[in-house]
């Protein structure tokens, strides 16, 4: 029997965006694309990257106002992505576990891909730009990807100084701790949980 390809493509367009994803969760780590925004598409390369995720993004935004706007629909349609690739769970880790230094800063995500959405973020990030990129936008994205997606998601930085190496610490271990949640497992039968559904 065939195994199932764990993929998914959306696209959302709205008067603010038009946003198109395609995610693969069993790949090789690719990234394609852009959403023009310089940073955050860093922020998408590393994350495919660290998560063995394939990714590509092709994505429009009203740039001439500010990114917040691409920045937050990038996060739900990528949780939307997430959420049919996974399919039913079936056979899922479902619970994921990373910390990742860079250089002066720490991050750690502990993370639960059940249905239930929750962002805790414990992180003082200062709010600055990196190119383009706005730092309270880190936020703003994690917590629509957590939305759309059903994942309850911590994310803490203890300590870290340089800016550009708390928030990229971050998504390197939110790309860890993801790909641990679901990676197939051949011990699990079904899904998960004691309720028989995720």
């Amino acid at each position: 029997m065939a195994k199932k390809k764990r993929t998914a493509t959306i696209h959302r367009k709205t008067k603010e965006t038009d946003i198109r994803v395609k995610l693969g969760l069993d790949g090789a780590g690719r990234f394609r694309g852009s959403v023009g925004v310089g940073f955050m598409d860093h922020m998408l390369d590393l994350f495919a990257r660290h998560g063995h995720f394939d990714l590509e993004v092709k994505g429009a935004g009203d740039l001439h106002i500010d990114p917040h706007h691409t920045v937050e629909d990038l996060g739900l349609t990528l949780g939307e992505a997430l959420l049919e690739a996974v399919g039913d769970k079936s056979g899922i880790r479902r619970f994921g576990e990373a910390s990742v230094p860079m250089e002066e800063s720490l991050a750690t995500c502990v993370l639960d891909f059940c249905g239930r959405p929750y962002l805790v973020l414990l992180a003082k990030i200062p709010n600055k730009k990196l190119g383009d990129f706005d730092t309270e936008l880190v936020e703003d994205f994690f917590r629509a990807l957590a939305n759309t997606a059903g994942i309850t998601l911590h994310l803490s930085v203890p300590y870290g100084r340089n800016v550009h190496h708390i928030v990229e610490a971050l998504f390197k271990a939110f790309a860890r701790a993801l790909s641990q949640s679901v990676e197939l497992d051949p011990r699990v039968k079904g899904v998960l949980s004691t309720k028989g559904k995720l």
